[in-house]
Parts: structure tokens; C-alpha cells; sequence
């Protein structure tokens, strides 16, 4: 049996992991916020972006607070009755959309000591199963302990374009394509290794993760093996472990890649 994803991830008693890039981060923080709540931990999740409020199953206490401090003082009262706790600052009228906090204020989350693990979205991608970050993005709390860049494998097979890839414009010469051109193994690897990509501005202590989600059959799952294969050819060291799963009813786990040394 694969190890749980919680296992790989949040190794350590408490930190703050990072999700970047597309086709799933949301999901993916909920699900393994709740897979942490079930192993005792205490979780936050929250954003630096703007995600959608999160449904019942994904988080049952939504706390909106534009100070920090009243914030954590709603938290504190809260925490016997729930583990998992979803925070934000706003609540846009408009877009009905949740607007997080500048990276500062996670710092100031995690030195509360109120939460084992704080779960940050720290990247917007309009919904597309694949991204190139622009010049203000990520938006990547510096004392993040782990960073999992996250990208949709549906994307194979079909060609560059904006309505299937978050600023085409920028992804295109990252990934060695043109507008139009077909999206191979080898120029999502070409993405996920560059230094603008996938890892763009993650901090320097952090553990770096790769999610390949919507593994949804044997021949995408084949496509993930010879990414991970790309991946040790141009940038061994890009991260620790390339994850191969699905996030959507629960988190599914297919195989795992070491992409570097374990320590």
C-alpha cells in the first residue's frame, strides 16, 4: 500500500505547507486538512490569494476577520469544538470569493501556537488545470516548511492555449511551446523544472513536492512515470518526491517518484 499523503507531507510534529501552481490545489489542501484532523492534529486553512468559500464537508467553521489578532482570538474559543478551522480575511461581494492574508500575518498565525499544521493556497489559477506564475506570483509565506506544486495531467495530449493553461503567454517558452502546440511529457517537465515554473520563489528550507493529480487511468499514470523520469534528467534536485494521485473524493495516492537523495 502507497503511504498516506499526510505521511509524505507533514512528516513533522507541526509546520505550514504551501500549495502552488493548478488543476487542484484547493482540494487537495481540504482533503489533507482532513486527513490531518483525523490523526489529532489542529489545522488552519487559509490563503494569500482568494479561494471559494469551502463547502460543509471540506471545512465546517469559516472565520472572517480582517484583524489577526481578533482572528485568533475567535480561533482560540473554537478549538473544542473543532480541529480544522478556515480562515480568511474578507469576503468579496462580488465574486463570493474568500481574500486571505498578506504572508506576514501567516508567520503570525503560526507563532500562536494554536495550530499543528497551517495549510496555505498560495496561488490562483483561474480554475485551469495548469499555470506559469507572473512576476507577483506565487504568493509564498517565507517560513513555509513544505511547498507542493500542484498540476493536472488532463492538460496531455492537448494544446497550449489560455483556456487550458492559467497565462499561456508565459507557460509557452518555459515549456519550450508555441500557442497551439501540443502539451507533451517532456514540456510539463520542462515547466515544473524551470526556475520561473512550478518552484518559483519557494523558499530556501522549504521541502518541495510535486502533485500530479487527475491520474485517472493506467495510460495518464504512465504519462506521470516518464514526467518523473524528465524530471531526473533536467533538475534531479527540483524537488523531493513527485506524487502521482487524485484529489477529489478523498485523496488517492498512485505511486511516488524520489527525485533526490532522502535524507
Amino acid at each position: 500500500m502507497m503511504q498516506p499523503i499526510a505521511e509524505i507531507l507533514c512528516r513533522e510534529a507541526r509546520g505550514v505547507v504551501s500549495l502552488t501552481g493548478a488543476g487542484g490545489k484547493t482540494s487537495l489542501m481540504f482533503h489533507l486538512a482532513r486527513l490531518l484532523e483525523r490523526s489529532g492534529k489542529t489545522v488552519l486553512t487559509t490563503t494569500t490569494t482568494k479561494i471559494f468559500p469551502p463547502k460543509a464537508e471540506q471545512s465546517a467553521t469559516v472565520l472572517i476577520a480582517p484583524d489577526p489578532a481578533e482572528l485568533l482570538r475567535q480561533a482560540a474559543s473554537c478549538r473544542k469544538a473543532s480541529r480544522h478551522l478556515t480562515a480568511a480575511a474578507a469576503l468579496q461581494s462580488d465574486t463570493g470569493k474568500l481574500i486571505g492574508f498578506p504572508v506576514e500575518v501567516i508567520a503570525t498565525f503560526a507563532a500562536s501556537g494554536l495550530f499543528d499544521w497551517i495549510l496555505v493556497e498560495a496561488d490562483g489559477s483561474a480554475r485551469r488545470p495548469l499555470k506559469a506564475p507572473a512576476s507577483h506570483e506565487p504568493v509564498i509565506p517565507p517560513n513555509s516548511s513544505v511547498l507542493v506544486a500542484v498540476a493536472g495531467l488532463e492538460v496531455l495530449g492537448r494544446p497550449l492555449s489560455e483556456e487550458l493553461v492559467f497565462r499561456s503567454e508565459l507557460a509557452g517558452p518555459l515549456m519550450g511551446l508555441k500557442i497551439g502546440d501540443t502539451i507533451s511529457e517532456a514540456a510539463l517537465a520542462r515547466l515544473l523544472a524551470h526556475p520561473l515554473g512550478a518552484f518559483k520563489g519557494a523558499p530556501a528550507a522549504a521541502r518541495r513536492f510535486i502533485f500530479l493529480n487527475k491520474a485517472d487511468d493506467v495510460e495518464r499514470r504512465a504519462s506521470a512515470a516518464e514526467i518523473a523520469a524528465q524530471l531526473l534528467r533536467l533538475a534531479p534536485s527540483v524537488a523531493e518526491s513527485l506524487i502521482v494521485g487524485q484529489a477529489s473524493q478523498e485523496i488517492r495516492v498512485h505511486a511516488v517518484y524520489a527525485l533526490e537523495a532522502q535524507p
